[in-house]
Order: C-alpha cells, then structure tokens, then sequence
C-alpha cells in the first residue's frame, strides 16, 4: 500500500539500490516503490547491469552513468556467506587462503568500491542515507559461538570501512547518515542453509524495518552499526 515511508528526505527524494537483484535488494526497492515521497528508483545489479563489486571497472562504469545525477538515498544491498560453492568453516583449520580472500573481496573490499566511486554521487546540501548491508557476526563484541571466522573478519572489515567513510563524507555534508546495518534473519537464498533452526522475517519485513531504521537515524549516528530494530551493535 502506498504511503509515505522516509519522511526525513526531501520530497521528491531519489534513491539508488546496489544489489537490487537479491531477496533483501528486491525488499528495499519494493518498498522504496510504495513511498509517495520518493520520485526515482535507480537498481543495479550483476545480474541486470552487469556490476560486479570484485571488479572496480565495472563499478566505475556503473557510477559514471550517473554523473549528472545526485541521489538522497544509497543501499548497499551485496554480500555473500557462500561464495563458489564454499560456506563458512566451523573451525580455524578450515580455513583456505582462497576462500578467505574471496570473502574479503566480495564483503570488505567490494562494498569499500562501492563507497569510492559512489559517494561522489550523494547530493550536497541535504539529508543523505548511505546504508551498506553488513551482519551482526561481523560484530566482534558479540561474538560468542566462534566459527565463521572469514565471513566475521569480512564483514568486521567493512564495518570499519563504512565507520571511516562515514567520517570523511560528514566533512563535506554534515546532515549526511553512512552506516552499517544488520537485517536480522532472513528468508533469503543467502541463509536458507543456515537457518532451518530459526525465525526469520521475510525479505518485504526486513526492508520495511530497515527504511524505518534509517530514517529515523541523525547525522550524530552516522559511522555506526545497527540492527533493524534500531538498536546500536557493539563494534
């Protein structure tokens, strides 16, 4: 049902989701669709447009189609648990130098591309949300069950990644928000094997909770990571 969902954006605001071909990519861009106050919709995905976050020359080209375009709104909707085929080790002598890099590269160093070449496009002088999708087990204050030691520094990393972009992009817009979010448990291709045990929320539940999440945020949260129920994660 459509209604008004940012409120804290400009009327009119335009938004842009990277990753839109995932289960939670597919639930922002839904509900960003629903929103009276939103008045343009830009996805991109590998599937669709070809944008591999591994690859910067595609991510570049990907953001030079949009140079004579600002946007209120960015989500970073990318990420893998499992990558070629390969999950997360239950122990350190699992770990392979290859699938850890791999991890890094599409969790850490992908997402830190995106920031790069995607964060010239935010407007100016206005409220602006950049969001990148990260994990509570990327949180190494709440790690308590060991395990998934790759996937953990991964998104460990970007957390840093987003911590610090957060501070630089506030130099030059102080009513910026850049953060780190954690959607929960969702039903999505990425945690159907690892999930069987547990509640999760549907992928249109999740991107709601989120839009709530983050509009509700100030610029003094900026540089942090949350959970989608609103609450702050320890680093």
């Amino acid at each position: 049902m459509a209604g008004t969902l940012m409120t804290s954006l400009d009327p009119g605001y335009s938004a842009l989701v990277i990753g839109a071909s995932g289960g939670i990519g597919q639930a922002i861009s839904s509900c960003l669709a629903t929103d009276l106050n939103c008045s343009k919709i830009v996805q991109l995905s590998r599937r669709e447009n070809g944008l591999d976050i591994t690859d910067e020359e595609t991510v570049r080209r990907a953001a030079d189609r949009f140079q004579s375009t600002s946007f209120d709104l960015i989500f970073c909707a990318t990420g893998a648990l499992t990558i070629d085929g390969v999950g997360p080790e239950k122990s350190i002598r699992q770990i392979s130098q290859n699938v850890m890099m791999n991890q890094f590269a599409v969790n850490a160093v992908g997402p830190a591309l995106i920031l790069k070449h995607f964060v010239p496009l935010l407007a100016r002088r206005t409220r602006v949300i950049f969001a990148l999708l990260s994990a509570r087990v990327g949180s190494i204050g709440d790690n308590q069950l060991g395990g998934w030691i790759s996937y953990r520094s991964s998104k460990a990393a970007l957390n840093q990644i987003v911590h610090t972009a957060a501070i630089e992009v506030s130099r030059v817009n102080p009513a910026s928000v850049v953060v780190a979010m954690h959607p929960g448990s969702v039903a999505t291709s990425l945690s159907d094997p690892f999930s069987s045990k547990h509640k999760r929320s549907t992928p249109d539940d999740a991107g709601q909770a989120i839009l709530r999440v983050l509009d509700a945020l100030q610029p003094a949260e900026t540089g942090g990571f949350f959970a989608y129920d609103g609450s702050p994660i320890v680093w």
